[in-house]
């Protein structure tokens, strides 16, 4: 089925007011009761009611979409689209138009993050991504979207086992098991393993993922419960570059093998991520109508990265040098990259009050509180090295170059931030929403060898406001408006001048106005929204000393128009969105800037699916989804577009019951006409890199549940 675009029944908005509102009792369900998702942020609102718009894709979803990282619910949604992502690798993604920030768009149960690792699946209830900006939800975040991993936690008796079989010989397990025991149920535990095989179809790619997380809570009285939770995964899996132009040419898509891996030396060595995660949280009641929460977490992260990258190439027949391609033959220059023992920490505590006002007849939803976090980067000297000359087919090799000749950035931040948000019911059909938060930020950061130290502290407040007018029972028109903050600085390097010196706060504005419509069974809404993000970019020659100035200049106002639909009726199923995207340079002190389109930006993307339950056989539902995006700038200058293309996935899903258990099997094919086309073209690094889609591709599943 289509992604869930949360438009929720009033029914459970007043099951959800209830539980706000209920007298104390000795029944658990006072304080763990879990209603259909809200607004992360703000209570337990659901979404149709409530002026923004977000995407949810649940466990079961992301399983039976064969989604193993954050990478593949860029497949789901129409506003979410591919960000340099790449086998064995960490995700990047884009949200209506803009990259988000590995370091500052991401949460996990409303606590940030990084995700500057490869996250597992296993364990999380839902991926939420709130669309626009961030402002009211994080101090400091790229416009866009807000990423939020939902843990699963201790439910009723669940145990659930599943195995994966992926075309190349991948393997995977995973067990999902909960229980409530003790008296009056008054604890729970949740566990989930994963294991997986790692042999994707990509050459030279095998590797290996384990993900083990233990969930639990304790009901210490009728309004007090502890819950805790710890995860540790680890990925180890060579990572996979991209192609780049041929010279001036776009090379076709049809003639390339998605297979090739160009990180294929007989040096290469995989990339390995572990990550420790551990949360513990508090909820306490104090009166009916008011809560308290703590909530503090840890995130602890150790990364071998390693590849044999291509970057560039030198024509020595031409005495050309492509800073940004590869040569017109396909060869480039090979470096030997490893940063080694990199580890990365974050750290956050989260003290919350929320409650129910009543004032003059009218009434407030309020939470206030204050958010502490730091995050520490750590980094050892890194090898960068030229090992010769390789070709995009993957042919040649090179000797290795392992020595540590470059310095890396460590990197300190600690962030208080203040905030206070309130629902305000003006009557039965109108809603007032606001939001503001204060953040008090100082960033650090210097090399590895203590050279180009920066350190600066900055203050700044986020404001947030919506308005919803509920027209009928099963339709709401809403607009609402809020601000983002970036934060940068001057490189503290003798070609820039001021070196150092921290620029004046990168203030995002969203505006944003929609519909959205719910009644038996068709779920639909229309969005049009405006988000303007500054720039901060270099001007000058850059060469030489003092000849290079970092600061402000124009601006890209990113225009568009989001729709989702999702219908249930009799046995067939149906849903999708579609997004159409106008992004633009503006105010450029160079005039030949503005008007340029961004790279790696689809102008417009459909992603829809259809099922159909066959009365022949109970249980056996026949899917399709289809996945469309348009054609994006391959360079910054527009002079060069990548084609779009179309994806079409098929699956049969067969759920029924043996003996006392339940059994889902699925058998699957992606890319099944199996299309060859460029699925992204990120310009990173300063270069163009070019990733296929993925070949035609099947996969298998069965879980049982007992």
């Amino acid at each position: 089925m289509a992604p869930r675009h949360l438009v929720f029944t009033l029914t459970a908005l007043a099951s959800a007011a209830s539980a706000q509102t209920s007298p104390p009792t000795t029944e658990r369900v006072v304080i763990t009761a879990r209603s259909l998702p809200g607004v992360s942020g703000f209570g337990s609102t659901p979404l149709a009611l409530s002026p923004l718009q977000a995407s949810v894709i649940g466990a079961a979803e992301l399983a039976d979409s064969g989604i193993g990282s954050l990478a593949g619910i860029a497949t789901l949604d129409a506003g979410i689209s591919d960000a340099y992502n790449t086998e064995g690798y960490w995700s990047y993604l884009t949200v209506r138009g803009f990259v988000l920030d590995n370091r500052s768009n991401y949460r996990r149960d409303g606590l940030p993050i990084s995700a500057e690792t490869a996250i597992g699946l296993a364990n999380k209830e839902r991926v939420e991504v709130l669309k626009g900006t961030s402002g009211v939800q994080a101090g400091v975040s790229a416009p866009g979207g807000l990423v939020n991993l939902v843990v699963k936690r201790p439910t009723g008796s669940v145990r659930s086992a599943r195995l994966d079989a992926r075309q190349g010989g991948t393997l995977a397990a995973s067990v999902d098991l909960s229980e409530r025991f003790g008296e009056g149920q008054r604890f729970g535990l949740r566990v989930n393993a994963h294991a997986a095989d790692l042999q994707p179809q990509v050459r030279h790619s095998n590797g290996s993922r384990r993900l083990l997380a233990v969930a639990g809570d304790w009901q210490l009285s009728p309004d007090t419960l502890l819950e805790a939770e710890f995860e540790s995964s680890r990925q180890r899996q060579p990572s996979v570059p991209g192609f780049s132009l041929r010279g001036d040419v776009l090379p076709d898509a049809d003639r390339i093998d998605p297979r090739t891996n160009l990180n294929n030396q007989v040096w290469s060595q995989p990339s390995v991520f572990d990550g420790e995660t551990a949360s513990l949280r508090l909820r306490q009641r104090v009166s009916a109508d008011w809560q308290f929460t703590a909530h503090g977490a840890t995130q602890r992260l150790r990364s071998d990265d390693r590849i044999a990258f291509p970057f560039g190439c030198y024509d020595a027949a031409a005495g050309t040098y492509y800073a940004d391609r590869y040569c017109p033959d396909g060869s480039f220059d090979l470096y030997d990259f490893r940063s080694e023992n990199e580890r990365r920490r974050t750290d956050a505590l989260d003290l919350q009050f929320a409650g129910l006002l009543r004032t003059g007849g009218l009434s407030h939803d309020v939470r206030a509180g204050v958010m502490f976090s730091q995050r520490q980067d750590r980094f050892q000297r890194q090898a960068y090295n030229y090992t010769g000359s390789g070709r995009d087919d993957g042919s040649e090799q090179t000797p290795a170059a392992p020595d540590l000749t470059d310095e890396n950035t460590n990197r300190d931040e600690r962030s208080t931030e203040f905030y206070l948000r309130d629902t305000l019911q003006l009557n039965a059909a109108w809603s007032l929403w606001g939001g503001l938060r204060h953040t008090r930020l100082n960033r650090q950061s210097e090399r590895t060898d203590g050279s180009r130290v920066i350190d600066y502290p900055q203050s700044f407040t986020t404001p947030w406001l919506g308005l919803a007018w509920r027209a009928s029972p099963a339709t709401m028109l809403y607009t609402s408006w809020g601000q983002g903050i970036e934060t940068d600085a001057v490189p503290n390097r003798s070609r820039y001048e001021d070196p150092g010196a921290p620029l004046p706060a990168l203030k995002s504005r969203q505006f944003e106005a929609g519909v959205k419509h719910s009644d038996n069974g068709l779920e639909a809404g229309v969005t049009a929204f405006v988000i303007t993000r500054p720039l901060a970019v270099d001007i000058g020659t850059c060469d030489a000393d003092n000849t290079c100035v970092r600061r402000i200049d124009g601006s890209v106002p990113h225009q568009g128009l989001e729709a989702q639909l999702s219908q249930r009726h009799g046995a067939w199923t149906w849903g999708g969105s579609a997004m159409w995207l106008h992004a633009r340079r503006q105010g450029a002190s160079d005039g030949s800037q503005n008007g340029l389109r961004p790279t790696n930006v689809p102008r417009y993307a459909v992603k829809a699916r259809i099922g159909h339950d066959l009365a022949a056989l109970p249980g056996l539902r026949l899917q399709a989804a289809l996945v469309h995006e348009g054609e994006r700038e391959v360079l910054p200058d527009n002079s060069l577009q990548s084609p779009g293309w179309t994806r079409l996935d098929l699956a049969a899903r067969w759920q029924h019951k043996a003996g006392t258990h339940d059994l889902v099997w699925q058998l699957a094919l992606d890319n099944a006409s199996d299309s060859r086309a460029w699925r992204e073209t990120p310009y990173q690094f300063s270069h163009v890199y070019l990733f296929p889609l993925a070949p035609r591709t099947w996969r298998a599943s069965v879980q049982a549940s007992f």
